[in-house]
């Protein structure tokens, strides 16, 4: 890839990573781009980085040589966010230039030193503190902790009112020749809002409060572009993703959009037989829906689903005398990524006993999800034409709880 320029005195470095879990759990099925920015004044600061995966931190070095741009040319080393999808190659750096100065945040600092022993000059910024990069560039540091890690700060600069937030208003999905917003076609623009949506319940969801908490604290600051760690730069309506996650950490405690999400696991196809009737009830009361048969759909895809849907339906057999397991164990991830309040229903069949609701209850407690359940419908063995009709009742009453929740806003 090449070097791009996002504004006057600020450069994009940018790497895609394909074929590969994300975070080893997160399938990226249309890849990832990893963002760094080059901030020029008189002096060079080069914002977050890249990981240390094969081949990634050369892409960043062939870019700084696309700019003419050595790396002892560079002043400042600026860790936003200290995972290592963002300071991997840092490792790599230090053997090329083993005496630059690191900026992080208090928190962030411990890191650097545990992450990869740097013992350099490292110095600490706090919220509201600034760096001044000559010739009129001044940078501004927000501390916006736990979007997602405890550490993470924004840097602004002050000069282009650029907003360099690394993961904070990211998104999945490779970027090519069209890096920002002004580039795209309509059609781009909704597949990086998908692949935005998803990116956001995968990794960022369990942190909405601090989402918040984040655009509260920026709310003050006038922001032209948003250039952020993943995924393409906003230019030409910073607000749209602004606004995108407003909505996202909205999702966290509902309601979300008119739609259900059908979760089902069925080892003899029994409780499948169940599906087909909940779907006609739901879809009777016109509410999209989101269909996925566990284990065969990724993780990241169901839990991307559950977080837009103000609905959810479990479709689970009992499995000595508890839940399909892999049934349970997703549900276990989706009350940690706290997508709470959900409208629900569950239905399954059982052999010598039951079992599966009372995991169910168990799971929803833990994790304090707060869902709200129509009556369950368990069935022995094969499900009778009655159970059958119930089931497409529950289906369409889940459906008008849906779209009364929703339209109360």
């Amino acid at each position: 890839m090449k070097t791009t320029q996002v504004t006057d005195g600020i450069y994009r470095l940018s790497a895609n990573i394909e074929d590969v879990l994300f975070e080893d759990i997160w399938a990226i099925p249309n890849g990832m781009a990893m963002n760094s920015y080059i901030v020029k004044g008189d002096k060079a600061a080069i914002i977050d980085g890249v990981c240390d995966w094969d081949g990634v931190p050369e892409t960043l070095y062939e870019q700084l040589d696309q700019m003419d741009l050595d790396v002892k040319d560079i002043d400042y080393v600026i860790m936003n966010h200290l995972e290592p999808d963002h300071s991997g190659w840092f490792k790599s750096f230090l053997k090329l230039r083993a005496d630059v100065t690191v900026i992080a945040s208090e928190k962030g600092v411990e890191l650097v030193k545990h992450f990869y022993g740097y013992d350099g000059d490292v110095r600490a910024v706090k919220h509201g503190e600034t760096l001044d990069l000559g010739d009129g560039r001044v940078l501004l540091f927000a501390e916006i902790p736990n979007v997602h890690w405890p550490e993470t700060i924004a840097t602004y600069d002050t000069k282009s009112k650029t907003l360099l937030p690394c993961d904070a208003f990211g998104s999945f999905g490779s970027v090519h020749d069209a890096m920002y917003d002004d580039q795209l076609t309509p059609e781009q623009v909704d597949f990086y809002e998908q692949e935005a949506e998803r990116y956001y319940a995968n990794i960022v969801g369990p942190f909405s409060p601090f989402v918040q908490r984040a655009v509260e604290k920026l709310a003050d600051i006038e922001i032209k572009i948003i250039a952020p760690g993943h995924g393409i730069v906003w230019r030409q309506d910073p607000g749209k993703i602004l606004n995108d996650y407003i909505r996202y950490a909205s999702y966290a405690k509902g309601p979300a959009k008119t739609d259900v999400t059908v979760l089902y696991a069925s080892m003899y196809g029994m409780t499948e037989m169940g599906v087909a009737p909940v779907v006609e009830g739901l879809e009777s009361e016109g509410v999209k829906v989101h269909l996925h048969k566990i284990p065969e759909t990724d993780w990241g895809d169901v839990i991307g689903s559950v977080w837009q849907s103000s609905g959810v339906v479990i479709g689970v057999p009992t499995y000595e005398y508890k839940m399909f397991p892999l049934m349970g164990a997703l549900l276990e991830e989706i009350g940690r990524k706290k997508a709470l309040y959900r409208k629900a229903f569950r239905f399954g069949s059982y052999g010598w006993s039951g079992g599966a609701q009372k995991e169910l209850d168990e799971i929803m407690a833990r994790n304090k999800t707060n869902w709200d359940f129509l009556e369950p419908v368990e069935f022995r063995g094969v499900p009778t034409q009655v159970d059958l009709d119930l089931i497409r009742r529950r289906g369409k009453e889940l459906a008008v709880k849906v779209k009364g929740w929703v339209a109360q806003g």
